[in-house]
């Protein structure tokens, strides 16, 4: 009996022992730290795919729209030879391109164009003449060439002349850059058959319709792109009273008044002239525009 009492006493103190130990295992096992991650809920290595998730960075270049390739705002596109148009950041995109619109200086400027016209041409030179009067033609080429006697009274009383393209072509300026210089070339020709050493000064658009193209054309040829500061729409025959009225309004030191001596019926301006030049010369200084150094 004693033995049996003795085997089952060592048997349970045994199990009792190896409880124990693996009870002490468990909590040795629970008590080193597992692997870890940010915070944030992202890994510390970028090839994780969870990096794309942070928030998108702001700022120059980042989260908006890309920035100039340039590094500022992107140019506006020029007109290649197909003579297009483009809006000028100088002028507001008012079609001038840089040309000329005042005189530069406290003198006012008549310009005439279209001519030289056989009937209305020499009246404005008679009016011009009597009240000591310089101004500036803007001549046609194909009426250079029929009337070379007008370009030469233009000249020889003192006037400045300007090139206004061969027969007023106001599309001229989205033509190919050969084309427009081709037909300056010709027009500044007509007018040089009349006159040998005469001084061409000035280009003018028809209809002032401008382009980058017929500027520099007129550029590169020494020619200085011509625009106008006052308009009274004379090309519409409204009458002597209202050209008169209008250019007498709006007329100030510095202004280019735009005229019309030929292209149609120009009697109301001949005879608006008859009150305008001696209203302008009491306020102002009247001279054409000068030949040389502008």
């Amino acid at each position: 009996m004693r033995v049996d009492t003795t085997g089952r006493f060592v048997a349970l103190a045994t199990l009792v022992v190896v409880s124990l130990l693996g009870s002490a295992y468990a909590l040795g096992r629970s008590m080193v730290p597992g692997p870890t991650r940010q915070a944030t809920g992202i890994t510390a290595s970028a090839d994780d795919p969870s990096f794309a998730d942070q928030p998108a960075q702001t700022g120059p270049g980042r989260g908006g729209a890309p920035p100039s390739s340039a590094g500022g705002p992107a140019a506006p596109s020029e007109a290649g030879q197909d003579g297009g148009t483009a809006q000028s950041p100088e002028t507001g995109g008012d079609g001038l391109f840089g040309a000329r619109v005042t005189t530069g200086s406290a003198q006012v400027a008549l310009t005439f164009d279209d001519g030289p016209d056989p009937q209305y041409t020499p009246q404005v030179l008679a009016l011009l003449r009597e009240y000591g009067v310089t101004a500036t033609f803007c001549v046609v080429g194909e009426n250079a060439q029929s009337h070379p006697d007008l370009i030469q009274a233009i000249v020889a009383d003192g006037h400045t002349l300007c090139n206004h393209s061969w027969h007023h072509d106001e599309l001229l300026g989205k033509r190919s850059t050969d084309v427009i210089r081709a037909d300056l070339l010709r027009t500044n020709a007509a007018i040089r058959a009349a006159v040998p050493d005469a001084e061409i000064a000035y280009y003018r658009q028809p209809g002032g319709a401008w382009t980058y193209p017929v500027v520099s054309v007129a550029e590169e040829l020494g020619l200085v792109p011509l625009h106008w500061t006052v308009d009274p729409s004379d090309w519409k025959a409204p009458g002597a009273t209202r050209i008169v009225h209008d250019v007498s309004a709006e007329a100030q030191p510095g202004s280019i008044v735009l005229l019309h001596d030929a292209g149609g019926n120009r009697q109301g301006t001949v005879d608006a002239l008859r009150s305008l030049l001696p209203d302008l010369a009491a306020r102002f200084r009247l001279e054409a525009l000068p030949t040389g150094t502008t």
